[in-house]
């Protein structure tokens, strides 16, 4: 592995809950010891104790946070809201203070965490731009080489010389994503700021984030995006209540991100839970993906034939049709596709078992996630018995061989299917 840029070395972050975290200044820090004498005296005669201040309940957002990221690595950082994402990228950003542990940098650090972190309001986007050129410690010279570049990026030639207090949120968002993008520190924080402003300025950011990966730059993105995710890094790592779950490929660390942790999430079964999924008619009992003999499998290869299962019992004597239909979604969240049982038959009550085979050489790399459910038909329209969305998952690996069809392309295949068709050349002249 090459020389590191970022290292974070067991990072802990405790907050107590009701306090709210105090950014020093060299003045604060002078006016609490130049008062602290009268502070205590104060405590004294109204009968407090000297040692210790009122118990307040500790929260430890992070916890022995520990990983290493080499120069030029691109890597996605991910878990769900309260993981403790945006409190790491503070630490990193030296804006708040570990606990405990450290973070050590190899290189110029830019950051992005929210919109116009950094910038002084009462400055106009000029004076901010060299203000933030200079944080990251560029020179002037540095920073008017890429002015005009940063302005015109952002769209905002016609404010330039206007505080920024005026601008509206999505110009501040856009000169902020401009400067910390254009200015090239060799260290690029980002947090989930993308998904702000109108839909071409979100691509536009995604195909400038698109040329820093690129550009042999170490970048570490926060967001909720897996295709983003997926498209942009190489690496992926999985926070859950403050502590480094998983770190390696994307698609396998996103997988473990849906599924929860589950140790099985290929599979499950209800028959002796509590858990009752479904309604006074039908109930959902199990869930497989296997391959062709009948055995649970967590990743089928590309050109390997898949089978998704789905136990239910029907539970009383209507007569109505059950229609089984399973929905596939790609980690990024899209709607791959639907598959309905077709030929339903009015049934007796039991417990029944739907099998749907998806084809070798159908669906993509990559992971996916099963909705399973049961819908009935009647005059008046159709009933949802269940819908468990992403009930199961599996990730679909490309073995990268000549059976994949790539004639030696190595770069990403798009889209959630990947069916191989019957083809025909013939030379007409």
């Amino acid at each position: 592995m090459s020389a590191f840029a970022i290292r974070a070395e067991g990072i802990s972050k405790k907050f107590r809950l009701g306090e709210m975290e105090p950014y020093n200044m060299l003045r604060d820090t002078l006016t609490r010891a130049a008062t602290a004498p009268f502070r205590a005296l104060s405590r004294l005669a109204s009968g407090q104790s000297l040692l210790r201040r009122p118990e307040r309940e500790e929260f430890w957002a992070l916890t022995n946070v520990c990983f290493e990221i080499a120069q030029g690595e691109v890597v996605g950082l991910i878990g769900r809201n309260g993981a403790g994402k945006s409190t790491l990228l503070k630490i990193l950003s030296r804006i708040m203070e570990p606990t405990t542990g450290r973070a050590l940098f190899r290189g110029r650090v830019g950051s992005l965490l929210e919109v116009g972190t950094g910038f002084h309001p009462e400055l106009t986007g000029r004076e901010n731009i060299y203000l933030n050129g200079a944080i990251i410690g560029l020179g002037q010279r540095e920073v008017q080489r890429k002015f005009d570049e940063i302005v015109g990026f952002a769209e905002v030639e016609q404010f330039i010389d206007t505080p920024v207090k005026q601008y509206s949120s999505g110009m501040y968002m856009r000169l902020a994503f401009a400067v910390a993008a254009q200015l090239e520190p060799e260290i690029l924080l980002v947090d989930e700021v993308l998904a702000v402003g109108d839909i071409q300025f979100q691509r536009k950011c995604i195909g400038r984030m698109g040329e820093i990966a690129g550009s042999g730059r170490t970048v570490l993105f926060v967001s909720h995006n897996m295709a983003t995710i997926t498209s942009l890094c190489n690496r992926c790592v999985l926070l859950e209540s403050g502590k480094l779950m998983a770190d390696g490929e994307p698609s396998d660390v996103i997988l473990k991100y849906y599924s929860g942790g589950s140790s099985s999430p290929a599979a499950f079964d209800l028959s002796t839970s509590e858990r009752k999924i479904g309604d006074s008619h039908v109930q959902l009992i199990s869930g497989k993906i296997e391959d062709l003999n009948g055995r649970v499998i967590h990743e089928p290869e590309l050109g390997q034939s898949v089978v998704i299962a789905m136990g239910y019992r029907i539970l009383d004597t209507s007569k109505v049709k059950f229609v089984p239909n399973f929905h596939f979604f790609r980690a990024d969240g899209t709607y791959a596709f639907i598959a309905v049982a077709p030929n339903v038959k009015i049934v007796e009550p039991g417990d029944y078992f739907a099998r749907c085979q998806i084809p070798a050489n159908f669906l993509n790399d990559g992971a996916y996630f099963v909705g399973l459910a049961l819908t009935s038909f009647v005059e008046s329209g159709h009933v949802v018995s269940f819908f468990e969305q992403s009930a199961m998952s599996f990730n679909v690996r490309d073995p990268m061989d000549a059976d994949g069809n790539r004639y030696g392309y190595g770069g990403l295949m798009p889209g959630a299917v990947r069916p191989v068709f019957d083809w025909t050349i013939e030379r007409i002249a």
